[in-house]
């Protein structure tokens, strides 16, 4: 497998040089990041609120539970590494976190629109977008105040200048279009509420400009019709499947808002030319892994490997985890397979650390990006 990663890695790399000649002027000096999205994302905010991510998530590298949904990091963790940051601490986690270096506002479960209903019924995180924000605007201000205290917390929360300095991710949406699926909504029904939703996406990226930000990463969202959990939850008939055993009208959907968040992306660089927007393909990306996965060196790319039953080792109500009493002793009923270094679905939602990091191998080449950048590019205007 690590062959043929290096190599597409490297036809990548030589691609994004010619597309953008500039990755050899001297890279972007980000001293802080500032994330906010949902369970993609997330490194630690929802288990802060709701209780830990149970093991075996975060078993490859963090060997427990560290708020990720995931055996090991994200892609904002190696973001992070990349931009020689620390990983990023959960705003919500007041265990041990140090926001010298920015904060994660993500929560796992988030939308961009206020959800309807309560996580206890099954809906999404009431951390949403907005509320996102108000933390965001929040951490701005006290922050300050709190770092002019001395001491410890002058080493605990970021400069002032770094606000300015910092760039900004987002990597959300993903909750909004399944929301619809859960109300049974046609794929036209979910596609007239998407405009609605990357109008308050932009509206967000308004918001943090207006806070001083000025360096502006988004992903968008996946090929929702090649998720395990879509896929179980949301059966369609085998003529509505692609030859990959992808929902077709799922992935639909997904394109639709990718294609609106592109435009309102476009847009935002007309209205504020002093910043810079950097688009990120993700979706292309992991249908790549996901379709041509036994090539790439990954195995059952439509099989969760952390999951419980079922064609795809997914059940909504046994997740990866999951845990059962037998004679009065626990024991793990959601177990993680043996193979998880070969595996694209770590637990039918989310990806493993292993396919993780081939997609931001990937998002680094700058080939599925626009403009065309690594990251550590993304404060150079075009």
């Amino acid at each position: 497998m690590e062959t043929n990663v290096l190599l597409i890695n490297l036809v990548l790399v030589v691609a994004s040089s010619l597309l953008h000649p500039g990755v050899c002027s001297p890279s972007c000096s980000f001293p802080a990041i500032f994330n906010f999205g949902d369970s993609n994302s997330d490194t630690g905010g929802l288990s802060a609120a709701f209780g830990q991510a149970p093991f075996p998530n975060g078993q490859t590298f963090f060997h427990s539970p560290s708020g990720r949904f995931s055996d090991g990091r994200l892609i904002i963790d190696f973001i992070a590494e990349e931009l020689g940051l620390p990983y990023l601490n959960a705003f919500l986690d007041s265990m041990g976190s140090n926001f010298s270096h920015g904060a994660n506002f993500a929560t796992a479960g988030s939308t961009v629109r206020p959800p309807n209903t309560t996580i206890s019924q099954g809906g999404a995180s009431p951390i949403s977008l907005d509320v996102q924000l108000v933390q965001f605007s929040d951490f701005l201000t006290r922050s300050q105040l709190i770092r002019n205290q001395g001491g410890v917390f002058k080493q605990l929360l970021p400069r002032k200048e770094y606000f300015s300095e910092a760039l900004y991710t987002f990597d959300m949406g993903q909750n909004d279009l399944t929301a619809g699926l859960k109300l049974n909504m046609t794929t036209e029904q979910i596609k007239a509420y998407i405009p609605e939703v990357v109008d308050q996406f932009s509206n967000a990226i308004r918001k943090v400009y207006s806070k001083g930000g000025r360096r502006f990463w988004i992903h968008n969202t996946a090929p929702l019709g090649c998720l395990p959990y879509v896929l179980d939850r949301f059966p369609v008939p085998a003529s509505e499947m692609d030859i990959h055993g992808c929902a077709i009208a799922r992935n639909e959907i997904a394109r639709f808002y990718n294609s609106e968040l592109k435009r309102r992306v476009i847009g935002l660089r007309k209205e504020f030319s002093k910043a810079t927007f950097t688009y990120v393909d993700v979706y292309s990306i992991k249908l790549t892994l996901i379709t041509q996965a036994k090539k790439l060196g990954f195995r059952y790319p439509l099989i969760a490997c952390c999951g419980y039953g079922g064609k795809y080792n997914f059940s909504n109500n046994i997740r990866c985890g999951a845990k059962v009493m037998v004679k009065g002793k626990e024991v793990v009923l959601a177990k993680s397979c043996n193979d998880v270094s070969f595996r694209v679905s770590w637990d039918g939602i989310h990806f493993t650390e292993t396919a993780n990091k081939w997609i931001f191998q990937q998002i680094n080449s700058g080939a599925f990006s626009d403009p065309p950048l690594p990251v550590k590019f993304a404060c150079t205007t075009r």
